[in-house]
């Protein structure tokens, strides 16, 4: 079963680390979908955005026990790709920032 390119990038994380990525080194960050591999990130992210990707890390992030009152649980696994785009390729997420 093929998946579109929304089902394997989920969100783009936007924190204190991934912005200064982006700047130093041209790298983007994405909450994508745990089964998805390197190579079709790269394509979604190329056919979403219609820039050139030149890598893609991943990593899996283990979900954090969560309490709320007496009942404990635990957040959902998930998996992070870091990638990295071509020279002079940029992505806005936000329109006029």
């Amino acid at each position: 079963m093929s998946r579109s390119a929304y089902d394997i990038l989920r969100r783009p994380i936007i924190t204190e680390k991934a912005t200064l990525m982006r700047e130093v080194e041209n790298s983007v960050v994405f909450e994508v979908d745990t089964r998805a591999t390197k190579i079709e990130i790269k394509q979604a992210v190329e056919k979403v955005f219609r820039v050139k990707v030149l890598g893609v890390h991943t990593a899996h992030v283990r979900g954090k026990t969560a309490r709320v009152g007496r009942s404990s649980g635990r957040k959902r696994n998930w998996k992070k790709a870091y990638v990295t785009l071509g020279e002079g390729e940029q992505i806005e997420f936000f329109e006029g920032v």
